[in-house]
Formats: C-alpha cells, structure tokens, sequence
C-alpha cells in the first residue's frame, strides 16, 4: 500500500523526544484521492479498449442555482474530464479520469413532479451509469427531499443515499451496494494510516444521513466497537476520550478540543466551517469540527481541513461511478 501521510522529520507519530510529544502524522486527503483517480484513470482506460470505446456516465441533476452546489457540482464535472487539469477549490487539486459527465440543471421554479420526470428518464438510459441529485434542492415548490433522493435507481445511486442502498449498508451487505462517498473517504484515509480498524473502539459525532449514520455502519461492518455522539451526548469529552478512532461530522467549527483526544488516536475530520479571520483577504478562513492545533498535539494520525476528507468525497463518487459502469458490462455479458 502506498503511503500518502507526511511524517514529521526523525519521528513517527507516537514518538518522543525526551519528554515531549511528536505531533500527529498528517493524512493526506490530497494525495489519496490523486492515487484512487490514478488507478481510476487506468481501469477507465482498460474499458474503452475492451469495448470498443465504452466509458462511464454520470449525470449530476442540479435543481436551481446556489453557489455552493455550483462549486461542488464544478469539481465534480472536472474530476470525469479526459485530460488531466488541475484546479484550486475547497476539494483540493483535482486529476481527471476520463468519465463522460453531463450537469442537467432545472430551473428553481421546478415542481416535484418535474424533478421526478427527470429522475426517470435517467434512470431508464441505458448509457447512463450514474446519478446524483445535488441537495439541498433550490426551488420555490414544496419538494420532497426523501421522495426524489428515492427515486434514483439503486443501480445508479452513485452517492449511496437512496434508502435500499443505506438498507445494504446498515445489515452488512457492502459489496451489493453503493456506500456514500464521503465516510467510505473517510474509512479509505484511514486505511491509509497502516492502522486496522478490527478490534478498536470507533467514535462517530453526528448522526447525519450522509455521513454519521453511514460511517458508524461500515466502521461496524470493518469490525470496529463504535459509538456514536450527537447533540443529546451529555459527556461528550469523555467518549472522545475513549476512541481509538475518531471521526467527526458535527457541523459545529472546532467543537471537539484536543484535550478530549486520547493519545495516538486516528482523527477524521469531516468538517468544513468558515470563521472570521481579518488576516485573511476574504475576512474569513476554513475550519474543520476539530480544533486542530490543540488536536495534533494528542492525535497519532489527522486529516487536514482544507485537504482531508473533502478531495476524498470527490475520488469516491468517481469510484462508485466507474464500479457502477463496471457492473452495467457484468450485467450485459451475462444478459448477451
């Protein structure tokens, strides 16, 4: 396995130099993603000369015009190009793969039923691998958020949110299903650090659909004993304390302070805030749900934010693109 953590000079990540603490092992969200994309690019490759120029397809459904999805949606269109670019986002350096991408956008005033229409239409071309509806929807109508994000086929579900696909996912069944993207980057950067999960005891703040939920699912089904913290935790620091590996979802800037953190342990941080900073140009800067510079101080192993888990979000949908297409030609040479 190649190493993307960055190992301060002359001591590991639990080392000391008399009496003082080595700071943590710095995970790189960057550098993993750029191998995922590497080895995503050559299997991409492979299918185009195997059938006769196939490629993956994935369609991003936007509804409205919010920046912030503007953004996402941006880095994810430039990460399925052919050739490689890089470019500077919250997302980090992108390395393009060779996926067939096609952004539909619905104008805000779009109906439920217009947005469904949409769904079903994708689902039903056969040249499309994957799908994902970019939330939260930006329209003036009423629309369920449950009911569309359903209505993306399973075969197609790319972000792994769709309620057949988090069913697979809560009992087990990891390799008939697609996992979101962001906690199976999350489980990849842990991965990375050399540090198994089976047998340790696994922390997860937040209980979010996309990423808590999910993420105490596969640490689960990686063989980790995980709790999972939420806002009704009365004893927040002390569960902090206990984990071997924590990962944190909480939406709140630098909530989790570095003395909660035990000593050595894997942090995960899956936050991205933005606090005031008049140094900065834009009167503001990016902070993740830990504060670092307490956290690395205690920590064995840490992501970054900016450049943790988020270019990690982006390889995994590119991931469960390519595996969707992948399944498509099993399907249709056992159809054939």
């Amino acid at each position: 396995m190649l190493s993307v953590v960055a190992r301060p000079l002359g001591l590991g990540a639990s080392c000391c130099r008399g009496s003082r603490r080595a700071i943590a092992t710095v995970i790189s969200g960057n550098k993993a993603s750029k191998l995922v994309r590497e080895r995503l690019k050559e299997e991409v490759e492979k299918m185009k000369v195997q059938f006769c120029g196939f490629r993956p397809s994935l369609v991003v459904l936007q509804v409205g015009d919010r920046d912030d999805s503007n953004l996402y949606i941006s880095t994810k269109l430039k990460a399925a190009a052919e050739e490689i670019n890089r470019v500077l986002c919250c997302f980090g350096d992108v390395l393009q793969i060779g996926i067939d991408a096609k952004h539909v956008r619905l104008p805000n005033s779009a109906t439920q039923d217009e947005v469904l229409h949409s769904i079903m239409s994708v689902n039903e071309n056969q040249t499309v691998h994957g799908l994902i509806v970019q939330l939260p929807l930006d329209t003036v109508n009423h629309i369920n958020s449950e009911l569309v994000t359903n209505a993306v086929s399973p075969e197609k579900d790319v972000d792994g949110l769709s309620c057949i696909n988090a069913g697979k996912l809560s009992r087990g069944d990891l390799n008939d299903c697609f996992i979101p993207c962001t906690p199976n980057g999350c489980l990849e950067l842990i991965r990375q650090t050399g540090v198994s999960v089976a047998g340790k005891h696994a922390v997860v703040i937040g209980r979010s659909k996309i990423v808590g939920a999910p993420m105490h699912d596969l640490l689960l089904w990686n063989h980790a004993t995980v709790t999972t913290c939420h806002s009704k935790t009365p004893d927040l620091p002390e569960q902090v304390g206990r984990a071997d590996i924590l990962v944190v979802g909480a939406g709140r800037a630098e909530m989790v302070r570095g003395g909660w953190v035990k000593e050595g342990a894997v942090v995960i941080d899956c936050g991205i805030n933005y606090v005031p900073d008049e140094t900065r140009a834009s009167g503001k800067r990016v902070v993740g749900d830990v504060h670092y510079a307490s956290a690395n101080q205690r920590a064995g192993f840490i992501t970054p934010v900016p450049g943790g888990v988020g270019p990690m979000t982006v390889a995994m949908l590119m991931e469960n693109t390519v595996q969707s297409a992948q399944r498509f030609l099993l399907r249709s040479q056992s159809h054939g």
